[in-house]
């Protein structure tokens, strides 16, 4: 492994964080990927088809939702954060274990089957958590957490065929700028200067 100093170690870690949440699997459930789009548009009952779709795209929400509780369990554990930011990441952790639920009981309901959690050696292959050295560290990883799953969500919602998973998924969206803002709060940085800050990617 190549050495690197601390200060290094932490902004290669921030720069590619994103691939815990926003993992290949997952971006190509979320985003509607060309074999699901060809499936869509070919065979069967349209509404069946229909249905496949809004079950794979719901099932890539709920496998960013695993990876996101994952994160926050490392945050916690970390012994870096003080009572009032541990708080404000279990709270956090806790709505994105709401989003984990609700996703399984949509996905029984239209008749698909719940992706299944991973096991923590996945997750834990993604990133490096012993790069996190600072209280600042951890609240930076999962504002940037945060940011690229309200960008996924809202890049998602117009691509289901029911516009009732669309809401839900603009609901979630919600919620994950509402943590980003208490991050980036409780990181003493400012608001944004310019308007339309999620959902350009």
């Amino acid at each position: 492994m190549t050495d690197h100093s601390p200060a290094e170690s932490r902004r290669a870690f921030l720069g590619t964080s994103r691939g815990l949440v926003l993992s290949g699997a997952t971006l190509a459930l979320l985003a509607g990927c060309d074999s699901l789009q060809k499936e869509f548009g070919q065979g069967g009952s349209s509404a069946q088809t229909a249905r496949d779709r809004d079950a794979e795209l719901l099932n890539g929400a709920l496998a960013l939702e695993y990876e996101a509780i994952y994160a926050y369990q490392v945050g916690a554990e970390s012994g870096l954060l003080d009572p009032a930011q541990l708080q404000l990441a279990l709270v956090i952790q806790s709505h994105h274990e709401r989003h984990r639920d609700v996703l399984i009981q949509t996905i029984d309901r239209i008749g698909g089957t719940p992706v299944a959690r991973e096991e923590d050696s996945v997750y834990l292959a993604r990133f490096d958590p012993d790069l996190l050295l600072t209280p600042s560290d951890v609240l930076a990883f999962a504002a940037i957490l945060e940011k690229g799953a309200a960008d996924t969500y809202l890049d998602v919602l117009p691509k289901f065929s029911d516009p009732l998973y669309g809401k839900f998924s603009a609901r979630i969206a919600a919620d994950e700028v509402m943590h980003w803002t208490a991050l980036t709060q409780a990181l003493g940085q400012p608001m944004p200067e310019r308007a339309l800050t999620f959902g350009a990617s």
